[in-house]
Protein backbone atom coordinates (compact mmCIF):
# COMPACT_ATOMS: atom_id res chain seq x y z
CA UNK A 1 0.00 0.00 0.00
CA UNK A 2 1.54 3.14 -1.12
CA UNK A 3 0.79 5.12 2.47
CA UNK A 4 3.14 2.13 4.62
CA UNK A 5 6.20 3.87 2.87
CA UNK A 6 6.16 6.23 5.61
CA UNK A 7 6.71 3.52 7.87
CA UNK A 8 3.43 3.35 9.57
CA UNK A 9 3.17 -0.34 9.76
CA UNK A 10 7.47 -1.89 10.90
CA UNK A 11 6.31 -5.14 8.53
CA UNK A 12 9.88 -5.39 7.46
CA UNK A 13 11.26 -4.95 10.74
CA UNK A 14 8.93 -7.79 11.67
CA UNK A 15 9.66 -9.80 8.38
CA UNK A 16 13.57 -9.42 9.44
CA UNK A 17 12.61 -10.80 13.20
CA UNK A 18 10.90 -13.65 12.48
CA UNK A 19 13.83 -14.25 9.86
CA UNK A 20 16.82 -13.55 12.01
CA UNK A 21 15.85 -13.60 15.60
CA UNK A 22 12.21 -15.13 16.23
CA UNK A 23 12.62 -15.09 19.98
CA UNK A 24 14.80 -13.26 21.48
CA UNK A 25 16.05 -11.16 24.96
CA UNK A 26 15.98 -7.59 25.20
CA UNK A 27 18.99 -5.68 26.14
CA UNK A 28 18.30 -5.39 29.52
CA UNK A 29 18.31 -9.42 30.16
CA UNK A 30 14.31 -8.77 31.24
CA UNK A 31 12.05 -8.85 28.22
CA UNK A 32 11.46 -11.83 25.26
CA UNK A 33 10.65 -10.13 22.16
CA UNK A 34 8.31 -13.10 20.42
CA UNK A 35 7.51 -12.69 16.53
CA UNK A 36 6.09 -16.23 14.83
CA UNK A 37 3.09 -17.19 14.96
CA UNK A 38 3.02 -20.52 16.51
CA UNK A 39 5.24 -19.15 19.30
CA UNK A 40 2.96 -16.24 19.38
CA UNK A 41 -0.02 -18.45 19.69
CA UNK A 42 2.01 -20.89 22.43
CA UNK A 43 2.39 -18.11 24.69
CA UNK A 44 -1.19 -17.12 24.53
CA UNK A 45 -2.66 -20.31 25.41
CA UNK A 46 0.05 -21.64 27.69
CA UNK A 47 -1.32 -19.43 31.12
CA UNK A 48 0.46 -21.71 32.77
CA UNK A 49 3.96 -21.10 32.11
CA UNK A 50 3.01 -17.66 30.69
CA UNK A 51 1.26 -15.53 33.41
CA UNK A 52 -1.14 -12.39 32.56
CA UNK A 53 -1.56 -11.94 36.64
CA UNK A 54 -1.03 -8.82 37.80
CA UNK A 55 0.99 -7.28 40.50
CA UNK A 56 -1.25 -8.79 44.29
CA UNK A 57 -0.76 -5.73 46.10
CA UNK A 58 -0.76 -3.16 43.18
CA UNK A 59 -3.12 -0.28 43.76
CA UNK A 60 -3.83 -0.09 39.47
CA UNK A 61 -7.17 -0.90 39.27
CA UNK A 62 -5.95 -2.79 35.63
CA UNK A 63 -4.09 -5.35 37.60
CA UNK A 64 -7.01 -6.69 38.88
CA UNK A 65 -9.03 -6.53 35.79
CA UNK A 66 -10.37 -9.50 33.27
CA UNK A 67 -6.81 -9.11 31.43
CA UNK A 68 -4.60 -9.48 34.18
CA UNK A 69 -5.76 -12.51 35.39
CA UNK A 70 -5.36 -16.01 35.36
CA UNK A 71 -7.96 -19.38 36.28
CA UNK A 72 -9.80 -19.79 38.11
CA UNK A 73 -9.80 -15.91 38.77
CA UNK A 74 -9.86 -14.85 34.74
CA UNK A 75 -13.19 -17.49 34.94
CA UNK A 76 -15.09 -16.14 37.17
CA UNK A 77 -14.08 -12.88 36.30
CA UNK A 78 -15.20 -13.60 32.82
CA UNK A 79 -18.29 -14.94 33.55
CA UNK A 80 -20.02 -12.33 35.29
CA UNK A 81 -19.72 -10.12 32.31
CA UNK A 82 -19.89 -12.76 29.30
CA UNK A 83 -23.55 -12.04 29.57
CA UNK A 84 -23.07 -8.74 28.72
CA UNK A 85 -21.61 -10.23 25.29
CA UNK A 86 -23.52 -12.50 24.17
CA UNK A 87 -24.08 -12.94 20.24
CA UNK A 88 -27.92 -12.52 20.82
CA UNK A 89 -27.50 -9.31 22.79
CA UNK A 90 -24.94 -7.88 20.96
CA UNK A 91 -27.39 -8.63 17.78
CA UNK A 92 -30.04 -6.76 19.46
CA UNK A 93 -27.75 -3.65 19.65
CA UNK A 94 -27.58 -3.44 15.85
CA UNK A 95 -30.11 -0.66 15.21
CA UNK A 96 -28.69 1.60 18.09
CA UNK A 97 -24.93 1.22 16.32
CA UNK A 98 -26.99 1.96 13.11
CA UNK A 99 -28.61 4.74 14.11
CA UNK A 100 -25.56 6.13 16.01
CA UNK A 101 -23.63 5.45 12.86
CA UNK A 102 -26.24 7.43 10.41
CA UNK A 103 -26.21 10.26 12.90
CA UNK A 104 -22.39 10.61 12.96
CA UNK A 105 -22.52 10.97 9.38
CA UNK A 106 -25.16 12.97 9.37
CA UNK A 107 -23.23 15.90 10.67
CA UNK A 108 -20.44 14.81 8.64
CA UNK A 109 -22.34 15.28 5.35
CA UNK A 110 -23.22 19.10 6.04
CA UNK A 111 -19.34 20.20 6.25
CA UNK A 112 -18.95 18.00 3.14
CA UNK A 113 -15.60 16.46 5.06
CA UNK A 114 -14.31 14.79 8.11
CA UNK A 115 -11.52 13.70 10.64
CA UNK A 116 -12.65 10.17 10.20
CA UNK A 117 -10.88 9.61 13.67
CA UNK A 118 -12.36 12.41 16.27
CA UNK A 119 -16.11 12.98 14.22
CA UNK A 120 -16.66 8.93 12.89
CA UNK A 121 -14.60 6.20 14.06
CA UNK A 122 -14.09 7.32 17.96
CA UNK A 123 -17.76 8.64 19.13
CA UNK A 124 -19.46 5.21 17.58
CA UNK A 125 -17.59 2.69 20.15
CA UNK A 126 -16.97 5.21 22.91
CA UNK A 127 -21.07 6.25 22.62
CA UNK A 128 -21.96 2.17 22.62
CA UNK A 129 -20.15 0.84 25.99
CA UNK A 130 -20.43 4.49 27.33
CA UNK A 131 -24.34 3.14 27.54
CA UNK A 132 -23.76 -0.31 28.23
CA UNK A 133 -21.76 0.80 31.26
CA UNK A 134 -24.86 3.32 32.13
CA UNK A 135 -22.04 6.54 31.92
CA UNK A 136 -22.60 10.17 30.69
CA UNK A 137 -21.71 11.01 27.00
CA UNK A 138 -20.82 14.23 28.48
CA UNK A 139 -17.64 13.19 28.95
CA UNK A 140 -16.94 11.22 25.68
CA UNK A 141 -13.89 13.67 24.78
CA UNK A 142 -12.56 12.42 28.49
CA UNK A 143 -13.06 9.04 27.74
CA UNK A 144 -10.99 9.36 24.39
CA UNK A 145 -8.21 10.65 25.89
CA UNK A 146 -7.55 8.36 28.39
CA UNK A 147 -8.18 5.94 26.19
CA UNK A 148 -5.41 7.13 24.14
CA UNK A 149 -3.31 7.47 27.65
CA UNK A 150 -3.73 4.03 28.66
CA UNK A 151 -2.21 2.61 25.34
CA UNK A 152 0.31 5.36 24.72
CA UNK A 153 4.02 4.93 25.70
CA UNK A 154 3.91 8.29 28.10
CA UNK A 155 3.94 7.24 31.46
CA UNK A 156 2.92 10.45 33.44
CA UNK A 157 -0.39 10.34 30.73
CA UNK A 158 -0.69 6.60 31.68
CA UNK A 159 -0.17 7.67 35.55
CA UNK A 160 -2.73 10.66 35.15
CA UNK A 161 -5.70 9.02 33.64
CA UNK A 162 -5.41 5.76 36.03
CA UNK A 163 -5.98 8.40 38.91
CA UNK A 164 -8.85 10.49 37.05
CA UNK A 165 -10.50 7.50 36.41
CA UNK A 166 -10.19 5.27 39.57
CA UNK A 167 -11.89 8.77 41.27
CA UNK A 168 -14.71 8.88 38.21
CA UNK A 169 -15.89 5.37 38.48
CA UNK A 170 -15.51 5.40 42.14
CA UNK A 171 -18.25 7.85 42.33
CA UNK A 172 -20.60 5.93 39.48
CA UNK A 173 -19.79 2.47 41.60
CA UNK A 174 -20.97 4.13 44.76
CA UNK A 175 -24.23 5.70 43.30
CA UNK A 176 -24.88 2.15 41.78
CA UNK A 177 -25.07 0.94 45.10
CA UNK A 178 -27.28 3.22 46.45
CA UNK A 179 -29.20 3.85 43.05
CA UNK A 180 -29.13 0.96 41.17
CA UNK A 181 -30.06 0.99 37.32
CA UNK A 182 -30.54 -1.12 34.02
CA UNK A 183 -26.32 -1.36 33.34
CA UNK A 184 -23.02 -3.10 33.35
CA UNK A 185 -21.56 -1.21 36.68
CA UNK A 186 -24.93 -1.86 38.70
CA UNK A 187 -24.31 -5.31 37.96
CA UNK A 188 -21.02 -5.27 38.95
CA UNK A 189 -21.78 -3.94 42.11
CA UNK A 190 -23.92 -6.56 42.60
CA UNK A 191 -22.59 -9.72 41.83
CA UNK A 192 -20.66 -12.28 43.78
CA UNK A 193 -17.70 -14.48 43.69
CA UNK A 194 -17.63 -17.30 45.92
CA UNK A 195 -20.30 -15.37 48.00
CA UNK A 196 -18.29 -11.84 47.92
CA UNK A 197 -18.70 -8.93 46.75
CA UNK A 198 -16.27 -7.27 44.38
CA UNK A 199 -13.38 -5.39 45.23
CA UNK A 200 -13.75 -1.60 44.52
CA UNK A 201 -10.29 -1.82 42.57
CA UNK A 202 -11.73 -5.28 40.73
CA UNK A 203 -14.86 -2.79 39.67
CA UNK A 204 -12.78 0.04 38.94
CA UNK A 205 -10.84 -2.39 36.76
CA UNK A 206 -13.60 -3.44 35.48
CA UNK A 207 -15.10 -0.23 34.07
CA UNK A 208 -11.80 0.83 32.83
CA UNK A 209 -10.93 -1.95 30.21
CA UNK A 210 -14.26 -2.19 29.25
CA UNK A 211 -14.35 1.42 28.35
CA UNK A 212 -10.80 1.39 26.83
CA UNK A 213 -11.25 -2.20 25.03
CA UNK A 214 -14.32 -1.55 24.24
CA UNK A 215 -13.70 1.71 21.77
CA UNK A 216 -9.74 1.90 21.44
CA UNK A 217 -9.47 -1.46 19.39
CA UNK A 218 -12.85 -0.87 17.38
CA UNK A 219 -11.90 2.98 16.85
CA UNK A 220 -8.25 1.92 14.81
CA UNK A 221 -10.23 -1.35 13.35
CA UNK A 222 -12.67 1.04 11.61
CA UNK A 223 -10.35 3.59 10.75
CA UNK A 224 -7.41 1.11 9.28
CA UNK A 225 -10.48 -0.67 7.03
CA UNK A 226 -11.50 2.90 5.56
CA UNK A 227 -7.76 3.42 5.04
CA UNK A 228 -7.56 -0.10 3.28
CA UNK A 229 -10.22 1.06 0.90
CA UNK A 230 -8.81 4.29 -0.13
CA UNK A 231 -5.98 2.90 -1.18
CA UNK A 232 -6.94 0.12 -3.07
CA UNK A 233 -9.70 0.55 -5.90
CA UNK A 234 -10.19 -3.19 -6.29
CA UNK A 235 -10.95 -3.33 -2.81
CA UNK A 236 -14.09 -0.94 -2.68
CA UNK A 237 -15.27 -1.92 -6.18
CA UNK A 238 -15.27 -5.12 -4.59
CA UNK A 239 -17.40 -4.00 -1.69
CA UNK A 240 -19.43 -1.73 -3.02
CA UNK A 241 -20.65 -4.64 -5.71
CA UNK A 242 -21.18 -6.89 -3.21
CA UNK A 243 -21.42 -5.97 0.37
CA UNK A 244 -21.89 -9.35 2.01
CA UNK A 245 -18.00 -9.23 1.34
CA UNK A 246 -17.36 -6.57 4.16
CA UNK A 247 -17.32 -9.04 6.87
CA UNK A 248 -14.50 -11.00 5.06
CA UNK A 249 -12.61 -7.56 4.92
CA UNK A 250 -12.90 -6.79 8.53
CA UNK A 251 -11.14 -10.23 9.19
CA UNK A 252 -8.29 -8.79 6.80
CA UNK A 253 -8.06 -5.54 8.83
CA UNK A 254 -7.80 -7.64 11.81
CA UNK A 255 -4.85 -9.61 10.28
CA UNK A 256 -3.52 -6.98 8.52
CA UNK A 257 -3.43 -3.79 10.28
CA UNK A 258 -3.67 -5.65 13.82
CA UNK A 259 -5.09 -2.75 15.85
CA UNK A 260 -3.81 -4.40 19.03
CA UNK A 261 0.44 -4.89 18.14
CA UNK A 262 1.06 -6.76 21.09
CA UNK A 263 0.43 -7.94 24.35
CA UNK A 264 2.14 -8.84 27.60
CA UNK A 265 2.97 -11.91 29.72
CA UNK A 266 5.18 -12.53 32.48
CA UNK A 267 7.35 -16.45 33.02
CA UNK A 268 5.89 -18.06 35.71
CA UNK A 269 8.15 -21.13 35.85
CA UNK A 270 11.57 -21.47 33.52
CA UNK A 271 10.63 -23.22 29.76
CA UNK A 272 12.47 -23.31 26.45
CA UNK A 273 10.87 -21.45 23.31
CA UNK A 274 12.24 -22.16 20.13
CA UNK A 275 15.53 -23.08 21.43
CA UNK A 276 15.76 -20.38 23.60
CA UNK A 277 15.77 -20.36 27.68
CA UNK A 278 13.26 -17.91 29.07
CA UNK A 279 13.97 -17.85 33.22
CA UNK A 280 10.98 -17.33 35.87
CA UNK A 281 10.36 -13.67 36.43
CA UNK A 282 11.19 -12.42 32.93
CA UNK A 283 8.75 -11.00 30.62
CA UNK A 284 7.15 -11.63 27.27
CA UNK A 285 6.30 -9.16 24.39
CA UNK A 286 4.05 -11.31 22.44
CA UNK A 287 3.83 -9.40 18.54
CA UNK A 288 -0.17 -10.08 17.05
CA UNK A 289 1.17 -7.83 14.31
CA UNK A 290 4.01 -10.02 13.27
CA UNK A 291 2.30 -13.04 13.70
CA UNK A 292 -0.48 -12.14 11.71
CA UNK A 293 2.21 -11.79 8.98
CA UNK A 294 3.73 -15.02 9.20
CA UNK A 295 4.74 -16.40 6.01
CA UNK A 296 4.18 -20.26 7.30
CA UNK A 297 0.92 -19.18 7.94
CA UNK A 298 -0.15 -16.66 5.38
CA UNK A 299 0.20 -16.59 1.88
CA UNK A 300 1.36 -13.59 0.64
CA UNK A 301 0.81 -12.03 3.96
CA UNK A 302 2.03 -8.68 2.30
CA UNK A 303 -1.51 -8.78 0.28
CA UNK A 304 -4.51 -7.16 1.56
CA UNK A 305 -6.97 -9.62 0.38
CA UNK A 306 -10.09 -9.67 1.50
CA UNK A 307 -11.04 -13.10 -0.15
CA UNK A 308 -8.26 -14.56 2.37
CA UNK A 309 -9.72 -18.18 3.79
CA UNK A 310 -8.84 -19.33 6.30
CA UNK A 311 -7.96 -16.36 8.07
CA UNK A 312 -7.01 -17.79 11.46
CA UNK A 313 -5.35 -14.17 12.70
CA UNK A 314 -4.66 -13.58 16.23
CA UNK A 315 -5.68 -9.67 15.98
CA UNK A 316 -8.36 -10.52 18.81
CA UNK A 317 -5.86 -13.00 20.81
CA UNK A 318 -6.30 -16.24 21.06
CA UNK A 319 -7.02 -18.68 24.20
CA UNK A 320 -8.56 -17.63 27.51
CA UNK A 321 -7.95 -14.09 26.52
CA UNK A 322 -9.25 -14.27 23.31
CA UNK A 323 -11.61 -10.88 23.44
CA UNK A 324 -14.41 -11.08 25.41
CA UNK A 325 -15.97 -8.40 22.87
CA UNK A 326 -14.91 -9.09 19.38
CA UNK A 327 -18.63 -9.98 18.13
CA UNK A 328 -19.45 -6.59 19.32
CA UNK A 329 -16.69 -4.88 17.59
CA UNK A 330 -17.24 -6.75 14.52
CA UNK A 331 -20.62 -5.63 14.65
CA UNK A 332 -19.94 -1.86 15.01
CA UNK A 333 -17.21 -2.17 12.28
CA UNK A 334 -19.13 -3.81 9.64
CA UNK A 335 -22.38 -1.21 10.57
CA UNK A 336 -19.52 1.34 10.02
CA UNK A 337 -18.36 0.46 6.71
CA UNK A 338 -21.64 -0.72 5.22
CA UNK A 339 -23.42 2.56 6.44
CA UNK A 340 -20.20 4.71 4.55
CA UNK A 341 -20.60 3.38 1.42
CA UNK A 342 -24.02 3.29 1.60
CA UNK A 343 -23.83 7.02 2.07
CA UNK A 344 -20.82 7.81 0.58
CA UNK A 345 -19.11 5.15 -2.38
CA UNK A 346 -16.13 7.65 -3.36
CA UNK A 347 -15.49 8.98 -0.16
CA UNK A 348 -11.45 9.69 -0.16
CA UNK A 349 -8.81 10.54 1.92
CA UNK A 350 -7.49 13.93 1.97
CA UNK A 351 -3.71 13.29 0.74
CA UNK A 352 -2.46 16.72 1.78
CA UNK A 353 -2.79 15.62 5.43
CA UNK A 354 0.32 13.36 6.19
CA UNK A 355 -0.81 10.62 8.32
CA UNK A 356 0.86 10.11 11.14
CA UNK A 357 0.37 7.27 13.96
CA UNK A 358 -0.41 7.61 17.71
CA UNK A 359 2.73 7.00 20.06
CA UNK A 360 1.88 3.46 21.21
CA UNK A 361 3.68 0.26 20.58
CA UNK A 362 1.00 -1.77 21.79
CA UNK A 363 -1.76 -0.18 19.40
CA UNK A 364 -2.01 0.41 15.80
CA UNK A 365 -3.81 3.63 16.14
CA UNK A 366 -4.05 6.78 13.46
CA UNK A 367 -3.96 10.08 15.24
CA UNK A 368 -6.33 11.96 12.44
CA UNK A 369 -7.99 10.68 9.38
CA UNK A 370 -9.03 13.19 7.57
CA UNK A 371 -11.92 12.34 4.63
CA UNK A 372 -13.63 14.14 1.86
CA UNK A 373 -17.25 13.01 0.25
CA UNK A 374 -16.86 15.18 -2.58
Amino acid sequence: MEWNKNGLLPLEWFKQMREQSPVILSENHMVWNVFKYEDVKAVFTNYEVFSSQGAPDSEDPLEYSILRQDPPKHRQLRKLVSQAFTPRVIESLAPKIKAITTSLLDEAEKKGHMDAVAEFTSPLPITVIAEMLGVSMEHREKFKEWSDALVGDHAEDFYQCQREMNEYFSVIAEDRRRHPQEDLITKLVQARIDNEHLSDLEIIGFCILLLVAGNETTTNLISSAMLGIDSLPEVRAQLLADPTLIPGAIEETFRYFSPVQLMFRHVKEDTVLRGQELKKGQFVHIWMASANHDEDVFERPEQFNIHRNPNPHLGLGSGIHFCLGSQLARLESKIAIETLLERFPDFRRDRSAELTRMNSSMMFALKELPIRFS
